[in-house]
């Protein structure tokens, strides 16, 4: 208990003396701190009948303030103290300084008050000090991701806070011109933005939907990479610039049948000498960083700036693009740079003849990733043929890209192996809900038999069109009935495209992938009636006419001059998936149009 700073009505009270005089752990002299004196005049004595002398005690009190007092103020006159408990330099008194000014009493009392107030602050201060140096360091369990200048050891207070990811809105346009905006973070892949979109718009997820990035004004466009941020290529866009939300089915045809992309002529080993490359051990060289393949052969080059091409031998290695400037020569003094891979990417060209001149329609271009508007630093380049520019093209991302698109490709493998085999292709939540039933007994029971599943959905359909068959009673023709079902029932599938010209038909197979199996059903601009199947095979269009019949009145379709007949084209497309005919391939996949 300390009496600095106390009430004046302290002394006032006897019974509070009487409590300090019966203190036996600690002396006056502990009791009292710096500074304090009161006058003996203050004090006034009601029991004058105690046996204790207090005038004596009182008097002793006050000799005991005193000597107390006198050594306290030299040390305050010496050594005074700021607010913030640190001492004051220009206060400090001179080594020949005089003796000590005398003070009233209450001054004295005043003046003592600061001393322990301020030295109980600093206390706190030093002791938060000790607690804030004396926590141990967090050791940094990834030493090798410092910068050099940086320590692998976390200091107290260098973690970084943990931020929300930021949110952007993307427009994607879908091929019929319609378009949706989507919320996305900024850490979603086209991937990511694939799925949602696909479960957003019920289509069938098979793996095949791509993001395609879509410049008008300079007449280019490529498929996004699966790993590839949104956000990332977004910045690179013009305002021209737009997404599109299309089926690419080459994306990864060339990990299947890499024959058909890269012809033996212009795939060449470039580490000691030149030659041939196995087709079985073409692939692990483009993915082998090791490694170096070489594509090599004749192309047409626009020059920078001017509007004329020039028909070069071109080479591409990991290091870039190069050009001979002596015929066929590729020794180093007669290689010229024509553009690098690291930061650029290869687009397709969009109506090159009109846009640029180009030679042929089979072009494609090298547009570094700084250029948004300008054509001028754009590397135009042009092939002979579509064999030959789709061998460019993917050359070009296996060695940008290398292990990256392998495991693009995988992923989507490994999680339809890990589904059941009834319920791939992915659909919707809501379709994926659906089961195959069996009402022909008195209970109706699930069929979990894939196979009679399916045999129950074909024994279904050829029911329904049986029953469509049926005259109503007074003998007129049923709303559904085979001569005008048969006529209007494949205009509600994906595959029919309606009156589209030829060229449309090529665009349209050439935008999805030229691979094999890939086709289409249209209406025929020569013949009214009929319609025409326009069927990819070995990266070539053909053109395939059905042509009606009729026998015993009724309508069928043939594609083979009557031998096999259909009642519609759904029938059709069917049988022509499972069996070649008279076609070069079976039909596999479909060119489809999705409204977003």
């Amino acid at each position: 208990m300390a009496l600095a700073g106390c009430p004046d009505s302290f002394l006032h009270l006897p019974y509070r003396i009487d409590n300090v005089d019966q203190t036996s752990a600690h002396g006056r002299r502990d009791l009292v701190e710096p500074g304090f004196q009161e006058p003996s005049n203050r004090i006034s004595l009601n029991h004058q009948d105690d046996d204790v002398d207090l005038e004596a005690l009182v008097n002793d009190m006050n000799s005991s303030f005193e000597s107390l007092y006198s050594t306290c103020s030299m040390q305050s006159e010496t050594t005074p103290l700021l607010q913030n408990g640190q001492f004051s330099r220009s206060q400090l008194p001179s080594s020949g300084s005089g003796a000590l000014q005398p003070m009233s009493p209450r001054q004295k009392v005043q003046r003592s008050q600061p001393v322990r107030i301020m030295a109980v602050r600093r206390l706190q201060e030093e002791e938060q000090q000790f607690r804030t140096s004396s926590l141990p360091a967090i050791p940094n369990p990834f030493p090798e991701l410092c910068s050099p200048a940086s320590s692998p050891v976390l200091a107290p207070g260098s973690l970084p806070q943990s931020q929300p990811a930021s949110k952007h809105d993307v427009k994607v346009f879908s091929e019929d011109g319609t378009s949706k905006v989507v919320e996305i973070l900024a850490d979603m892949t086209a991937r990511d933005l694939c799925q949602l979109l696909v479960y957003k718009s019920h289509c069938v997820d098979d793996n095949s939907w791509t993001l395609v990035e879509h410049h008008p004004h300079l007449g280019l466009e490529r498929c996004l990479e699966d790993h590839e941020l949104i956000v990332q290529v977004e910045s690179t866009m013009g305002s021209e610039s737009k997404f599109l939300f299309r089926k690419n089915y080459a994306k990864y045809e060339f990990f299947k049948n890499p024959m058909n992309f890269f012809p033996e002529q212009m795939v060449a080993w470039c580490q000691q000498t030149n030659g041939s490359i196995p087709q079985s051990q073409l692939l692990q060289n483009f993915l082998n960083s090791s490694s170096c393949p070489e594509i090599q052969g004749f192309l047409h080059v626009k020059e920078l700036g001017r509007k004329s091409w020039k028909k070069l031998y071109v080479c591409l290695r990991r290091s870039g693009l190069y050009c001979s400037t002596k015929g066929t020569s590729k020794e180093p003094r007669h290689l010229q740079l024509l553009a690098d891979l690291e930061d650029s990417n290869i687009f397709s060209l969009i109506a090159g003849k009109k846009l640029y001149s180009a030679p042929a329609e089979y072009g494609f271009c090298i547009k570094p990733n700084r250029v948004r508007n300008e054509t001028k630093e754009l590397r135009l380049l042009c092939a002979e043929d579509e064999q030959s520019r789709t061998c460019w093209m993917t050359a070009f991302r296996l060695l940008k890209y290398g292990m990256l698109l392998y495991q693009n490709y995988r992923i989507p493998q490994q999680r339809k192996a890990m589904l059941p085999h009834f319920s791939t292709p992915v659909r919707s939540v809501s379709e994926n809900s659906l089961v195959a039933m069996d009402f022909s007994g008195q209970i109706g029971r699930v069929i979990e038999n894939p196979a009679e599943a399916q045999s129950a959905a074909l024994e279904e359909g050829h029911a329904w069109r049986k029953r469509s068959t049926r005259m109503n009673i007074l003998g007129s023709q049923s709303p559904l009935h085979p001569s005008t079902l048969s006529t209007v029932i494949h205009r509600t599938q994906h595959w029919f495209h309606g009156r589209i010209s030829r060229e449309e038909s090529h665009r349209i197979i050439k935008q999805q992938g030229l691979v094999d199996g890939l086709f289409l059903l249209r209406d025929s601009q020569s013949n009214p009636k009929a319609f025409v199947l326009t069927l990819c095979h070995h990266q070539k269009i053909k053109h395939f006419q059905i042509l009606p019949c009729e026998d015993d009145g009724q309508i069928f379709f043939s594609l083979d001059d009557g031998n096999t007949k259909f009642s519609d084209l759904i029938q059709l497309v069917e049988f022509y998936q499972l069996n070649k005919g008279v076609l070069p391939c079976k039909l596999k996949h479909h060119c489809i149009r999705v409204a977003l």
